[in-house]
């Protein structure tokens, strides 16, 4: 095997040749293919002393950093840079000589464009050739598959896949009309993304891969539902601007799934604000264990805190995050506690032990159809008591903040578990009210996270691996979705900017209807509706229809972040915490039905569901 010393030593080589090859060339066309007899002791002396700059040149252009095999747009550069030195030195040379015969001044055009092409020429036909016996047997191999997307992404895709054994690029689209009828890589460029389906025909493709990095989640969903109707697979590779700059390979490619087509446009947060917020600060999260709690816990190792108190209940999901952060953020300090919200006494000790500043309460009962039936006590007791008691204690211990995790179930509540989270915003407004403490309480409200626990996707996911049915509550029934990170993000902005009381509303952008979203998903799974069917099972208890993001009685307005609006809601009596603690105080056991009358009481806008 070549060192790369030796290899080095014939790419110099090359490269001195390539210069007397020029010099002689440049004579040879400006005379005509005659050999220039009386120029001979001039063609030598003048080219060796060109042959010795040259080498110089090559030298200071570095040109012998790179690989032949992956030569590229920096190699020409230092090509050119090593070319534009000798053809300064052959002017230089000719601007002297004032012997006879005089060196021809049409050298100096003749030479540096023949040494370019040598040197250059030389270094692609070399690369050409490696590809080729690397990857030429590749070209007919492979499934046959449509690329959407002809910009610079879809560019570096397609010279990734033809190093790939797996596919086999056919044809691109794109909606720009200017590259229609043109080719990519030797790739036609078959038409705008509308002819998808008929592309995918007339090339007897089943595959497609999506490679639109600034394409909007409308256009990724309209190519995607173009390439699922006509029976293809669709693929994306996560991070296409990491796979332009070599940080992702092909084999991380995979296929579309929901929650890409459920995708919304980037969170942008000030960073600076809630930098200030957090850094050097301790913080508590209760529920850190849980879909909401533990992705806040990653969002704010981000901002540097002193420390991370984690309160949960569960012992399995206070290990997993505490796991999380042993591996990933190692020089983040954790406190991982095993806590119950409703225990008055172990939060005492946590709150008199660690002092946190900022306090994210996120512990919650949320699955409704449970909380209506035979917990309904217990939904009280886990969301109002235990957010009291947290929030008490943080005024009591003079947190600077508390922040609520609220919902859009709390919007004119069908179900006990949104009325529990309703009365645990008026408690929280009402301490913020009594001014004990200084501490700001705010409440954030956001509707259904992708991926969290007891999520209808998951739900599908299984359903559809087990061949079928997936089970829809009701034909209309939809939901506001927004990814997990994003919920994340947007309640430390939300918390940073508030001044205490506030409820703040996310923006969930369109509500998606839930049959829609498993359609898509069987789609997805490469199934038709014929092979895993639908099946409407009705509404269950607590359930409604249409979820809100805010009350009838309730007035907005906005805020400095364009996702995040303030509710104001209607003031809670003086009295209000008195009358709830005397409630909350009953050791029960409680029927639903009592629970429920209560609720009506606290929450007049609760309306239960009657099917």
């Amino acid at each position: 095997m070549i060192t790369r010393h030796a290899r080095s030593t014939l790419v110099f080589l090359f490269d001195l040749l390539a210069a007397i090859a020029a010099w002689l060339g440049g004579f040879l066309l400006r005379f005509n293919l005659e050999w220039p007899v009386h120029y001979e002791s001039k063609l030598l002396v003048a080219g060796a002393m060109l042959l010795f700059i040259h080498a110089i040149g090559c030298r200071v252009a570095g040109l012998y950093r790179g690989m032949w095999v992956f030569a590229s747009l920096p190699d020409l550069k230092r090509v050119l840079k090593a070319v534009a030195l000798s053809a300064l030195a052959l002017t230089i040379l000719i601007a002297l000589d004032r012997g006879t015969p005089a060196l021809p001044r049409s050298m100096i055009v003749l030479y540096p464009m023949l040494l370019l092409m040598i040197m250059g020429g030389g270094r692609a036909a070399w690369r050409m050739w490696k590809e080729h016996r690397l990857y030429g047997d590749l070209v007919a191999a492979g499934k046959p598959v449509i690329v959407v997307g002809a910009g610079s992404g879809g560019a570096m895709l397609v010279r990734e896949l033809e190093r790939s054994p797996d596919w086999r690029v056919v044809a691109m689209v794109d909606d720009n009309r200017d590259k229609w009828g043109l080719e990519l890589n030797g790739h036609p460029v078959a038409g705008g993304i509308h002819t998808l389906p008929a592309v995918l025909k007339e090339y007897r493709a089943n595959h497609v891969i999506l490679a639109m990095p600034s394409a909007a989640s409308d256009a990724l969903k309209h190519a995607t539902d173009l390439a699922v109707r006509a029976g293809a697979h669709v693929f994306t590779v996560p991070g296409i601007e990491d796979l332009m700059n070599g940080k992702v390979a092909i084999n991380a490619m995979r296929p579309v799934d929901i929650e890409d087509l459920l995708g919304r446009d980037p969170v942008h947060i000030d960073t600076a604000h809630v930098h200030h917020m957090i850094t050097g600060k301790t913080v508590l999260i209760t529920g850190a264990g849980g879909s909401i709690g533990s992705e806040l816990c990653r969002q704010l190792a981000r901002f540097a805190p002193a420390r991370l108190v984690l309160v949960e209940t569960s012992e399995f999901a206070l290990y997993n995050i505490e796991q999380w952060f042993r591996i990933h953020k190692p020089e983040t300090q954790i406190v991982p506690l095993a806590g119950d919200v409703k225990d008055a006494a172990r939060l005492e000790e946590i709150f008199a032990n660690w002092k946190p500043q900022l306090v994210f309460h996120a512990a919650a009962y949320k699955h409704v159809p449970l909380m209506e039936v035979g917990n309904a006590w217990q939904a009280v007791r886990n969301n109002v008591l235990g957010t009291l008691l947290v929030a008490a204690h943080a005024q009591r211990h003079g947190a600077e903040r508390f922040v609520l995790i609220s919902t859009d179930k709390a919007v004119n509540p069908t179900n006990v578990m949104g009325a529990t989270k309703r009365l645990a915003e008026m408690a929280c407004e009402a301490l913020h009210s009594s001014g004990k403490g200084g501490t700001q309480m705010e409440m954030v409200r956001f509707g259904n996270v992708l991926g969290s626990t007891g999520s209808v996707i998951p739900k599908f996911a299984e359903q559809i691996a087990r061949g079928g049915p997936v089970t829809v509550t009701h034909p209309e029934i939809n939901r506001y979705f927004m990814s997990i990170p994003e919920a994340a993000q947007l309640v430390l902005q939300a918390a940073a900017m508030g001044h205490g009381g506030e409820i703040f509303v996310l923006d969930m952008g369109e509500p998606v209807k839930i049959v829609d979203l498993a359609r898509n998903m069987i789609r997805l799974s490469g199934y038709t509706e014929d092979e895993i069917r639908i099946e409407f099972t009705g509404l269950r208890p607590g359930e409604k229809l249409y979820e809100e993001l805010l009350a009838d009685a309730e007035e907005t307005r906005e805020t400095p972040h364009p996702k995040l609006r303030i509710a104001r809601s209607r003031p809670v009596a003086e009295t209000f915490l008195d009358e709830l603690g005397t409630w909350l105080s009953q050791t029960g056991p409680v029927s639903d039905d009592e629970v429920r009358e209560g609720l009506k009481r606290w929450v007049p806008e609760y309306e239960p569901a009657r099917h």
